[in-house]
């Protein structure tokens, strides 16, 4: 009975890296329900397979380590700062509630909260990105996808120009996750490239609540261009503030400024 079961473990694991070579991640409630089995087992098969050194786990899922989905040129890390944006993402999906329309910025941070949504219901992302919006299509099925329209900024997997920011003036999100390249002092929320700093700032204008997701290594990064001063976020998600910089920036604002709740995970 024992080799048996072993016998069907190494065929649903087999299977699981068939499907990972096809589509590049996988969840755990998608795999439960293809193989008629527990979310508790599926867990064990994806641990025991990144011990083999076969997959990347994150939460709720698994990535292949060897058809590793495209990112954003702007944001090409996706091994860098693993833990924190993950952890990042955790504490961003408290924030998101059942029944929630998302505007969810381009990127790795914003691709690891993408991959929470699993755990929540009648969730809507509204997004400019073509990553976020693959990944949603082929791996989170309760998850409905807007993606806005735009040129195709080639080689950067994200759309941009007058198509998208008119997609943005129609569109009332209940909140927006905004991911900076940089976090520059006495400047603010920057990225490198002017009309993503237009799509980005568009989705801040666009929504009832401003969110942003950001890690430490962010903190007087290099960028050119400015889309946001703190004080136009609601809530900032960071994994650290390890030298105070985005403390004291919003000690400087000032008085009767409104200032965003600083959260760490």
């Amino acid at each position: 009975m024992a080799e048996t079961t072993h016998s069907f473990a190494e065929e649903r694991r087999a299977a699981i890296m068939d499907m990972l070579d096809r589509t590049a991640s996988v969840q755990v409630s998608e795999l439960s329900r293809t193989f008629g089995v527990s979310a508790v087992t599926i867990r064990g098969d994806l641990d025991a397979l990144e011990a083999d050194g076969k997959l990347r786990r994150t939460h709720g899922g698994a990535v292949s380590l060897h058809k590793t989905l495209t990112v954003s040129i702007q944001d090409r890390r996706v091994n860098v700062n693993v833990a924190a944006k993950q952890a990042i993402a955790r504490t961003a999906l408290r924030l998101v509630d059942n029944g929630d329309a998302l505007l969810v910025d381009s990127g790795t941070t914003a691709l690891e909260f993408v991959r929470m949504l699993g755990q929540r219901s009648d969730i809507t992302v509204i997004t400019a990105d073509l990553t976020i919006a693959n990944f949603i299509d082929e791996s989170l099925p309760g998850v409905d996808a807007i993606l806005l329209g735009g040129s195709l900024r080639k080689g950067h997997r994200y759309l941009q120009g007058p198509l998208a920011m008119r997609s943005l003036d129609i569109i009332h999100a209940d909140k927006a996750f905004l991911c900076p390249t940089a976090i520059v002092p006495g400047c603010g929320l920057m990225t490198n490239y002017e009309q993503m700093a237009e799509v980005k700032a568009g989705m801040m204008r666009a929504a009832r609540q401003r969110i942003m997701l950001a890690d430490a290594s962010k903190i007087n990064g290099r960028g050119l261009f400015r889309f946001s001063g703190l004080d136009e976020i609601d809530i900032a998600v960071m994994d650290d503030d390890p030298d105070g910089v985005v403390a004291a920036e919003l000690e400087q604002l000032p008085e009767g400024t409104p200032r965003p709740r600083l959260i760490f995970d």
